[in-house]
């Protein structure tokens, strides 16, 4: 075989998508092969999730974090104050 010919050839994704036939990837080829014999249940384009619970408001969360942070900070002066050096 002469390679003359393959230098001539741009090998790219234009020339890959202008190709006459393609193949299908392996994954088609099985969900070809398997809905053939048991086709999918229309389902809805977006699901609803699932209901989580009711959230708490950003405001809370900051309350719960800024009194975590100077509860720390309160042991740790209570700690500093009581140490005997």
């Amino acid at each position: 075989m002469s390679q003359q010919g393959d230098e001539e050839h741009e090998f790219d994704f234009r020339w890959a998508a202008e190709a006459e036939h393609k193949e299908p990837s392996a994954r088609a080829r099985m969900l070809a092969a398997r809905w053939k014999e048991n086709p999918p249940e229309p389902a809805p384009f977006r699901a609803d999730p699932d209901p989580v619970g009711p959230r708490r408001s950003s405001w809370v969360s900051t309350a719960i974090v800024l009194g975590c942070v100077a509860a720390v900070i309160l042991l740790l002066g209570y700690a500093q104050t009581r140490s005997p050096y």
